[in-house]
């Protein structure tokens, strides 16, 4: 495996969270997420919608248990606290857009190794002009797999 800092890796890693923050449908997100299992990153997907101040709590809640559920991260508070601080960061990179607005789209969460991104897509609607925005944040977390500790 290559070491936590490899600028390869992490790019690869935020490609996926993003790629399956734009899946249309399950069948996509399912294919895609096997497809990656192969190269070792695992993933998980998790819809949303509704009023974006309300679903910023919501929002960042849905991608900590998505991670747990799908097997990102362990139930500690560290790992945890780093999905939720990836998430806050990539909401807050479309806030701008969406603040007061009506929401909907798909928050993408990868991992390998230390590298751990969540890519949040928005569909922000206003009568019939629709926009749209994708934030992305990166935490490095120890995994598990490794010990916790990088290989050098």
């Amino acid at each position: 495996m290559e070491s936590y800092d490899s600028l390869a890796v992490t790019v690869e890693v935020a490609r996926t969270a993003v790629r399956l923050a734009l899946t249309k449908d399950r069948a996509e997100e399912a294919a895609l997420k096997a497809a990656y299992a192969k190269e070792g990153i695992r993933c998980a997907a998790v819809d949303y919608g509704g009023d974006y101040m309300t679903l910023l709590k919501k929002g960042v809640e849905r991608a900590v248990v998505a991670a747990e559920r799908e097997g990102l991260i362990a139930a500690t508070p560290t790992e945890q606290g780093a999905v939720a601080g990836a998430a806050k960061e990539a909401f807050s990179q479309v806030l701008p857009k969406a603040l007061g607005l009506n929401v909907g789209g798909k928050i993408g969460l990868a991992r390998r190794g230390w590298n751990l991104t969540v890519a949040v897509y928005l569909g922000i609607g206003l009568l019939h002009f629709n926009e749209v925005a994708v934030g992305l944040g990166h935490r490095a977390v120890p995994d598990q797999a490794e010990g916790g500790q990088a290989q050098r």
